[in-house]
């Protein structure tokens, strides 16, 4: 598979070079232009093989320049899950609404799922060069624990994570500021996600930022799902939700910087039987916006804080990916040098019906996702906040079968839940019990140990403090 930048029709990447510089030219991403199609027999043959086995031959069809043993070390990582062998399990909630759960691995999020694999492989493929790595994240709330933990301790590989202060849950930021590994770093920044994400995109193509890292021989990349390493592994568990249905299906996505949205995508190019893919959204609905009416319109739209804060992003990095896959790289350069110069891009009528072959679109305001968790917890199904986005789009797409993505176990947003479900108000520690106890639900313990550990105090700083954060780090590191 060769990789092509979504902005320049420039020289191809292999996978390996795109993952380790994950930002292109013009500052856009990389992205396939093609990938290969499976046939119904080969779809028959796969139907019942395990997760890692299911995502090897997948990987292994897309042709990555990574050697067999690599990705068979990376897709070890399973064991981290509850079920090593089903680490997404479908549940059925309703008649022929099912729930894909991705959040069974060790930060209880989505993110681990394409985290723990990439993680292993970046690491190898950095070994193999005999270099050093500084991986930055910038997170909503859920990439940035699961990047921590999964290069926790590691080597040749630092990271550092940039958060939005105040605007994640309690959890999410104790389970980043509770890390104790020399080769982490957390940073709290003034501002919102997309200053964040704004931040690391400056800093990844920095010649001044990457020069100084160069003469300390240290190669920087990115965690984010603007690396395309991060979306190889998030197309696979929609290929395991439509094989294990075995017939085609809606998906619905909960989506904030449509990562997952775009592995399914990818997924539905390569001929596995998926429909519409509905993209769920919150109060922070732009892209139910572009979906609906094909305008992107960020002129007078504030970013607004909501109980679902992995999808308050206003700046989703992955539609670019899509525009360049359905339009080619010269649309998507003047697309979003648009939105980044004036804050807005509108799609044609034409372009606007390709789309819309493609995808659906809904939001809930944050009273529709009180209700949503109210009724589905009294119905004997918990959810968190961002899943609760998507009990409303249940209705939209075409498909008998609908499969909506979990992306977070509700444990990480409890006093959310506590409150919508009227067991009064309190802190995550209160929270976490009362419903425990009403709903016997089980707490995992890697959610009760965070109020045991100690943590650091990380006051935010500017936007514009970030570089000399990080190069303070890398120094102290190489004392």
């Amino acid at each position: 598979m060769r990789l092509f930048p979504t902005r320049l029709n420039d020289r191809e990447a292999t996978f390996s070079q795109a993952v380790l510089e994950p930002m292109s030219a013009r500052g856009g991403l990389y992205a396939p232009k093609e990938l290969p199609v499976f046939s119904r027999e080969e779809q028959r043959d796969m139907s019942a093989l395990s997760y890692a086995h299911l995502a090897k031959r997948v990987i292994k069809k897309l042709e990555i320049d990574i050697d067999d043993a690599v990705i068979e070390l990376a897709l070890e990582s399973y064991a981290l899950f509850d079920d090593p062998n089903d680490p997404a399990p479908l549940k059925e909630i309703g008649n022929d609404l099912f729930v894909c759960e991705l959040w069974h691995g060790p930060t209880r999020s989505f993110k681990d799922m394409a985290l723990c694999p990439f993680g292993r492989l970046l690491g190898e493929i950095a070994a193999k060069r005999d270099e050093r790595l500084l991986i930055l994240t910038a997170t909503s709330g859920d990439t940035g624990p699961a990047a921590l933990k999964s290069f926790s301790g590691a080597d040749n590989i630092d990271v550092v994570c940039l958060y939005p202060h105040g605007k994640t849950s309690r959890v999410q930021e104790l389970q980043m500021i509770s890390q104790k590994a020399p080769n982490l770093k957390v940073i709290a920044i003034e501002g919102d996600f997309d200053d964040a994400q704004n931040a690391l995109k400056k800093l990844l193509s920095s010649e001044r930022f990457k020069g100084a890292l160069k003469r300390r021989k240290i190669r920087v990349s990115a965690a984010n799902s603007i690396n395309f390493g991060r979306i190889l592994f998030q197309i696979i568990y929609h290929v395991r939700s439509a094989l294990a249905l075995g017939e085609p299906i809606d998906i619905i996505i909960p989506s904030g910087n449509f990562g997952n949205a775009l592995g399914a995508f990818y997924a539905r190019k390569m001929g596995f039987p998926i429909g519409t893919i509905v993209v769920s959204s919150n109060s922070n609905n732009v892209l139910t916006d572009l979906i609906m009416s094909g305008r992107y319109d960020l002129r007078e739209r504030h970013l607004v804080k909501t109980t679902s804060p992995a999808m308050d992003i206003l700046k989703s990095s992955n539609v670019e990916r899509v525009i360049f896959d359905l339009f080619g790289c010269e649309r998507a350069n003047e697309i979003f040098t648009s939105l980044e110069n004036e804050r807005f891009f509108a799609l044609s009528e034409e372009e606007l019906s390709v789309m819309q072959g493609i995808f659906e679109a809904a939001w809930s305001s944050e009273e529709m996702v009180d209700k949503a968790l109210f009724e589905s917890a009294k119905n004997g199904y918990i959810i968190d906040p961002h899943t609760a986005t998507c009990i409303r789009s249940a209705w939209l797409g075409n498909s008998k079968k609908k499969v909506i993505c979990s992306t977070a176990e509700w444990t990480k947003f409890a006093p959310t839940l506590q409150r919508a479900l009227n067991l009064g108000a309190g802190g995550d520690e209160d929270a976490l019990k009362r419903i425990s106890a009403e709903f016997n639900a089980p707490v995992n313990g890697s959610i009760t140990a965070l109020f045991e550990r100690e943590y650091a105090n990380v006051p935010p700083i500017r936007a514009e403090e970030i570089e000399e954060k990080i190069v303070d780090f890398i120094a102290l590191r190489d004392r």
